[in-house]
């Protein structure tokens, strides 16, 4: 049983509050379990300069662990160009899984920047940045719309996360940071509401793992982020948001 009497097959209990922040495009504040995330969208009316003049748009993200977000106080990344090469491939991720599921011409010569704060770590929280990132993109578009600044909605789908893990042989969702140091393969699994995968990373912690394994962390893993997205949903619902692409 794990430490919080959860089965395998359950996710941590979720909760994602939208507009949490005054000064922000759009913002939402993602828990899941211990974890909680905060997420902010910035609405830019610029492009990278590699997309001037290309007539599309651009989706970023940045990502940053506040100091005491976990036991032991870390140092604040401070300069751009000396953040950790975790920062960096989260980041990166994040923006990725975002864009998948944006069409960038729709959103025009513009750029949104989502910014995710981890304000405590108990595992996943690259998961809970996506998770908390769709719901601030999603309601940063839907104030470009209603603005007229848009004659189409960009987000095509929208995407969920969650980690799967097998931790002494048993293959668990949504790990914790305990359940997440042990596991003897970790993976990150992005996919959208129609089901579609966006990125999948699997390691092999301490042994290799099988293909029939690997298939079972996938089943549960798209279980787990269908279940996300239906939080999303509702989330988005409540903001009148509740779009026909999204069905």
């Amino acid at each position: 049983m794990r430490k919080d009497n959860r089965p395998a097959d359950a996710p941590r209990e979720v909760r994602i509050i939208a507009d949490q922040l005054d000064y922000a495009d759009a913002s939402a504040l993602i828990e899941m379990g211990r974890t909680r995330v905060m997420v902010a969208a910035t609405i830019e009316e610029k492009v990278p300069h590699f997309l001037k003049g290309k007539r599309k748009g651009w989706v970023t993200a940045e990502y940053a662990m506040l100091p005491r977000s976990t036991k032991v106080r870390s140092q604040r990344e401070r300069a751009p160009g000396r953040i950790s090469g975790r920062t960096q491939e989260i980041q990166r991720l994040i923006g990725r899984s975002l864009r998948a599921v944006t069409d960038l011409h729709a959103l025009g010569e513009r750029q949104i920047i989502i910014d995710c704060d981890v304000l405590q770590a108990d595992g996943g929280t690259r998961s809970a940045a996506i998770n908390g990132g769709c719901v601030a993109l999603a309601l940063a578009l839907k104030k470009l719309m209603d603005k007229g600044a848009l004659d189409e909605m960009p987000l095509k789908n929208l995407a969920g996360a969650i980690s799967v893990g097998i931790v002494e042989g048993e293959v668990l969702l949504d790990l914790d940071y305990k359940e997440d140091s042990n596991a003897e393969t970790d993976m990150n699994v992005v996919a959208t509401d129609t089901g579609q995968l966006v990125e999948i990373q699997a390691s092999a912690e301490q042994r290799p793992f099988r293909k029939d394994e690997f298939q079972e962390l996938m089943q549960m893993a798209e279980t787990g982020i269908q279940e996300l997205i239906r939080l999303q949903k509702a989330v988005l619902k409540e903001k009148s948001m509740l779009f026909m692409a999204y069905a």
